[in-house]
């Protein structure tokens, strides 16, 4: 994102593009409500600039100056004059029917005076909207522009600013309700209480540093260690969640494999509870990879069904294949399934050691047939093995819970609210909770204050950069770059 001038007025579409009931276009800065004045009339005769703040008025979009060239008025609405106004003036061309609402500044998103236009959802009407919008004074916004706004107004930290993209970007509950939680300000309070108690110890240390002759008193050592105890101990525990908030906000990739016709897409079938992959008793029917996300225990799953890993055929058995195994060595797991009615082939064992440094579920299909397999050698080389019917639906729920727990790492779920999921907040975390911990340690061996001093100051420099307070514009732009236009 290139540097911006706030004192422009932007505006975008701020809903997904395509066909819907409503579409809205968002309008943010100085000039909103007099662009809105010349583009809007009410049904009342009332101009936007008039209205009061969280109002919405019914009306129509038109352009602003009477249309040149023929225009039909066959189907075109009948308006009324309103006093000695007319609503749209003779020769204009009206757009659309909207519902329009105003947000003055400076209780606004972006605290700037903001209009919305919940027009029809065609792509068509929007872009009409819009290019009316741009044409009378707004520029096009850029990527997150509106949300960069309000950090940059101060309505927001970085913090809740980021915590915007993680909601749009949910795909489980879990991951909702993190996003919603450093929206609401908690990670924020967490870090500024930090930040507070570290700055009331950096300012003892540096009053005795500047003024050593003066009667400062004797710094109390023992006090500033319990201080410094605890706000070690309360970053180690927001850290604690930090593993689990980055599976539930980004999710992990698992891949089914398995030689051919052991089941592999009735498995994604009754994971996904509905029919997504073709099921024949033909082996090799499944040619290509299939992609899915799931929400296993909060966790947002993206689950590959991939082809059999066979002698190839063909030259598409051949590429289907080499995607497989592509698959496998990316994944973050690999569920390898096994057909309880056979007993385990080459291809089997071919399979098995290919995992052998991958972390891997061991599933053993078609326990509703009677069973051929030697489950004793799988079980010695799994660390976990299930037993299910993907075709009659037995255990998918002992699958999920074992998938679970390996993501985990066999670990329970913290009891404590998962306050830091983003990889930037963690790094930063880590690194102030280490600085810390060394300034405890510099305590300890009697280094001098200044060097103590220094390392709590760095300290507090990486909280800040958590909420955004001392940030690059390169940085900045890079934040923002990921959300979409109108946002």
């Amino acid at each position: 994102m290139k540097n911006i001038n706030l004192s422009d007025t932007i505006a975008a579409i701020s809903t997904p593009i395509g066909e819907a009931g409503i579409g809205i276009v968002r309008l943010s800065g100085q000039k909103a409500l007099k662009i809105a004045d010349m583009v809007f009339s009410a049904k009342d005769g009332r101009k936007p600039s008039e209205f009061k703040t969280y109002t919405t008025h019914y009306g129509f979009i038109h352009s602003p100056r009477p249309w040149r060239g023929s225009v039909s008025t066959h189907n075109r609405p009948r308006l009324k004059s309103c006093g000695n106004r007319r609503l749209i003036a003779k020769g204009q061309k009206i757009i659309d029917e909207v519902i329009l609402t105003v947000m003055r500044a400076p209780k606004s998103y972006t605290k700037e005076d903001i209009v919305e236009i919940n027009c029809h959802g065609g792509i068509v009407a929007q872009r009409a909207v819009l290019d009316l919008a741009l044409e009378n004074g707004a520029r096009l916004a850029e990527p997150g522009e509106f949300t960069k706004r309000a950090f940059l107004n101060g309505r927001i930290d970085l913090t809740q600013a980021e915590a915007v993209l993680d909601i749009i970007r949910a795909k489980t509950d879990s991951a909702l309700r993190i996003g919603a939680e450093q929206l609401r300000g908690g990670l924020s309070a967490k870090i500024n209480t930090l930040r507070k108690e570290l700055l009331e110890i950096l300012a003892v240390l540096e009053a005795k540093i500047d003024f050593p002759d003066e009667e400062t008193g004797e710094i109390d050592l023992k006090e500033v260690k319990e201080k410094l105890c605890s706000i070690d101990n309360r970053l180690k525990v927001i850290l604690k969640t930090a593993g689990q908030g980055r599976v539930l906000r980004e999710g992990i990739q698992a891949v089914i494999c398995g030689k051919p016709n052991v089941g592999k897409s009735s498995l994604l079938n009754a994971l996904l509870k509905q029919e997504r992959s073709i099921v024949t008793p033909v082996a090799g029917t499944t040619r290509d990879t299939i992609e899915e996300i799931i929400d296993i225990k909060g966790i947002p799953i993206r689950i590959v069904d991939t082809a059999g890993i066979i002698e190839p055929r063909d030259l598409i058995e051949k590429e289907a294949v080499l995607r497989s195994k592509r698959c496998m060595e990316s994944a973050d797991l690999v569920i390898l399934l096994f057909d309880a009615s056979q007993r385990l082939t080459k291809e089997d064992e071919m399979l098995i050691r290919r995992l052998k440094h991958k972390t891997a579920l061991a599933v053993i299909n078609k326990i509703d047939l009677k069973s051929n397999i030697e489950k004793v050698k799988i079980i010695e080389r799994f660390k976990c093995v299930v037993d299910i019917s993907a075709k009659k639906g037995k255990n998918i729920a002992g699958l999920e819970e074992a998938i679970a727990n390996l993501v985990y790492d066999g670990r329970v779920l913290n009891s404590e609210p998962i306050l830091v999921s983003n990889l930037r907040h963690i790094e930063a975390m880590r690194s102030s909770q280490k600085l810390v911990a060394e300034s405890l340690s510099s305590l300890d061996n009697e280094l001098s204050i200044e060097f103590i001093a220094q390392g709590l100051k760095d300290a507090v420099s990486h909280l800040d950069n958590i909420l955004g307070k001392n940030l690059s514009q390169d940085l900045l732009s890079r934040i923002f770059s990921k959300f979409c236009i109108g946002k």
